[in-house]
């Protein structure tokens, strides 16, 4: 999509998500651990930049609130602006507390359903859900399903290939996954790739050495785009600051400040440096570097070293991959004896300092190394290069793409220490080659990787993924799973049990349901049912019922949206809290009176039995369950079906879900019933409609308020109901009745 195409000028609203970490607009605290890293600087310039492109109005970077005394207040912001166009949107979830991405996984939904609220209340949805990493992704993928519009995946690492290296260091497959739960990952990571309308890679490598090891692979559709960097923030260390508007004096100051830091490690400051920037994670292969430099005696007497591994206070609090190869480092540093020529600072600023400590190298004629197993992309690479420093870099992974385009250094097997010495040396004693690399560098930079450039890509693809969305079926005017888009514009909901309530009179339901048809830019409509979906559909159909907007099935523990009956997860996930079936069947077993159902009435939050109506056996149940302290809900209705669920399940607590996450005030929610089961859902703040052909059940609810007891039965019944309610009447408020 480029100026002029498709699309009128500054309309175009993006919404990027970059969950884990710690994502703040200045002074990142790149390095503090494995999950703020070049990710994390990588989507904030992304998002900056997209802002300043003429197609684009808004860009919301969605990221986690964290409210947490052990980081800064900075990130319990819920709005964080980057620019006019572009800004940084917290949503809670997971609690408020800092925990590694890994963490995270149980909680995704909620970061779902909590991006819908925001979504809704603020009127608009994004042209473009633009996900990051798997766990970005995820929240992506789920809201462009709900919306109907595109999906953009940018994966930044895989699990499948994150998995295999694990492995091949020596680690379990059970270990793997109790410290990284990669296989859930790669699970979410397969239908990423097939569900998503375009994949963001940054190399042809990713494609082919990561993306190739999934089983949906050939569903992707791939788009190199090699990402950006600020060229007036790396410029080449030769120039000026002013010719970059640097203030020069806080810059002339930032320099002293980093030669004074690596004065106190080295014993000779006037050799050239190897520099290495990255995290203290076992994959950036520090530990080789090291060993390379100590077993070289000529390299030592030739450069000092500089491995700048992150920020960090007191090792013994950090995390364990962290802290084992931080302890790795100082080990080997005494090993080899390299005091005096190896510097390990605490910490850096990113924003200031790194593009510094980059020109500094540069000035002293010395190579930027990326040891690393392997490397996705390697933007560090590419930050030093701009400021005219050669590399040394791994050949697994993107660097191989790096120098194919600049030819600004040298590739290594970054498991063999003695090439990684050789290649260091080579540029380090070599002046012209020294100088053809730099200069090959800071051009082939600007060349191939501008943030202008990148940007522009970034638009065309957004521009594939729209043209990939599935046009609106004419019958219906509705994309497949676009429901988002009609909860998000109607403002208020009917909820009605099927039997003896929708279904008992024909000619009632029919007028009922060109009612709502008639409102249907007002009001969504759905049923709440006891029976699985499969029987609903086969019921619905029997009577010749359209497909609502919202199924509530299985005694509420299933909550599934048309036209495609997708399932709401974030409801899955909220169920599974204290839910032990197992432990459910075995603590009943003994209880002569209840009988198991069908297999096929049995479901993951559903435990039913068949129950005599005697008048103690409902007290012997609870006893039973109570006594082993399980957590659970009943449901006893039509005096013998008996249904144990969650505790936070039932179709009232459904209801109540569905008024939370699509933002619909309760009194504008109408539920209609006949029977016990529906009992639960008709109290409360609704706007509550008891047929008149209800059950004796539901009798001791008579003269609760906000319960209206019809005289008219079936449909005929919720159309009274409508009436007493006044809830299609038009205007902002309806007139409810006590």
């Amino acid at each position: 999509m480029g100026k002029g195409k498709d699309r009128n000028l500054k309309d175009l609203y993006v919404q990027m998500f970059s969950i884990h970490g710690l994502v703040r607009g200045e002074a990142l605290e790149l390095g503090r651990d494995a999950d703020t890293g070049g990710q994390v600087k990588y989507v904030l310039e992304l998002a900056r930049a997209l802002g300043r492109r003429p197609e684009v109005e808004r860009v919301e970077l969605v990221t986690r609130l964290i409210s947490d005394k052990a980081v800064s207040k900075d990130y319990a912001q819920p709005v964080e602006p980057l620019s006019p166009e572009a800004r940084i949107v917290r949503i809670q979830c997971g609690g408020r507390k800092y925990v590694r991405k890994e963490l995270l996984w149980p909680h995704l939904d909620e970061m779902v359903d909590k991006t819908v609220k925001y979504l809704k209340k603020q009127g608009r949805i994004p042209d473009v859900f633009h996900g990051h990493y798997a766990d970005g992704g995820y929240v992506a993928r789920e809201l462009a399903a709900f919306f109907g519009v595109p999906f953009v995946f940018t994966g930044h690492s895989m699990g499948a290939h994150k998995k295999g290296k694990l492995m091949a260091d020596g680690l379990s497959e059970e270990e793997v996954n109790r410290r990284y739960h990669i296989d859930q990952r790669i699970r979410v990571e397969e239908r990423i790739i097939r569900d998503a309308e375009q994949i963001v890679v940054s190399t042809r490598h990713e494609i082919e050495r990561q993306y190739s090891l999934y089983e949906n692979f050939a569903a992707g559709h791939f788009n190199v785009v090699p990402p950006g960097i600020d060229i007036d923030t790396f410029y080449p260390y030769y120039q000026n600051q002013f010719e970059h508007n640097v203030d020069e004096e806080l810059a002339r100051q930032t320099r002293v400040v980093l030669l004074a830091e690596l004065e106190r490690f080295w014993g000779s400051t006037h050799k050239p440096f190897i520099l290495a920037l990255c995290r203290p994670d076992q994959r950036k292969n520090i530990s080789g570097l090291i060993k390379a430099y100590g077993e070289d005696k000529d390299l030592q007497a030739i450069a000092n070293l500089a491995i700048f591994a992150g920020i960090r206070k007191d090792i013994a609090s950090m995390e364990e991959n962290e802290r084992h190869v931080l302890t790795e480092m100082l080990l080997l540093m005494d090993n080899y004896d390299l005091y005096g020529k190896l510097a390990i600072p605490k910490k850096h600023d990113f924003t200031l300092e790194v593009p510094e400590l980059y020109r500094l190298c540069a000035d002293s004629r010395g190579v930027f190394v990326n040891p690393a197993l392997v490397e996705p992309f390697g933007l560090t690479l590419v930050e030093a290069a701009s400021c005219g420093v050669p590399i040394v870099a791994t050949e697994d992974g993107g660097p191989a793409d790096i120098i194919a385009n600049c030819d600004n250094g040298i590739l290594v097997d970054p498991t063999d220490s003695g090439r990684i010495a050789a290649a260091c040396k080579a540029i380090l004693v070599d002046r012209e080659l020294w100088d053809k690399y730099s200069r090959n560098g800071i051009i082939g930079v600007r060349n191939h990787y501008s943030w202008e450039s990148h940007c522009a890509s970034t638009i065309e693809v957004y521009a594939r993924a729209q043209a990939a969305v599935p046009k609106p079926d004419p019958a219906t005017e509705q994309k497949p799973r676009a429901i988002g888009k009609r909860l998000a514009g109607v403002d208020r909901l009917l909820i009605t049990d099927i039997d003896n309530t929708l279904v008992g009179d024909e000619e009632a339901m029919r007028e009922l349901l060109e009612l709502l048809d008639k409102h249907r830019d007002q009001v969504a409509w759905g049923v709440a049912t006891g029976r699985s979906l499969e029987v609903t559909l086969d019921v619905l159909a029997k009577h010749r019922i359209p497909v609502p907007d919202i199924i509530i099935a299985a005694v509420g523990t299933e909550i599934y949206y048309g036209p495609d009956f997708g399932r709401d997860n974030g409801w899955q996930q909220h169920l599974r809290y204290q839910w032990k079936p197992a432990a459910i069947r075995k603590a009943l077993a003994g209880l002569v009176f209840l009988k198991l159902q069908e297999d096929s009435d049995q479901h993951p939050f559903k435990v039913s039995y068949f129950m005599d109506d005697a008048e103690d056996n409902l007290a012997r149940v609870h006893f039973a369950l109570q006594e082993r302290k399980l957590h659970y809900t009943l449901e006893f209705s039509h005096g013998s079906f008996l249904d144990i669920l969650p505790y936070r399940a039932g179709k009232g607590k459904a209801l109540r879900y569905l008024s939370y996450k699509w933002n619909i005030p309760l009194n504008r929610i109408m539920i209609c019933g006949d029977s016990g089961s529906d009992a639960q859902m008709l109290r409360g703040d609704t706007c509550g409609v008891v047929v008149g052909n209800y059950s004796r059940e539901l009798e001791p609810l008579r003269g609760q308020r906000k319960l209206f007891f019809s005289k008219q039965e079936y449909a005929a019944g919720i159309m009274d109901g409508i009436r007493h309610y006044k809830f299609l009447n038009s205007g902002s408020r309806q007139v409810t009745k006590d």
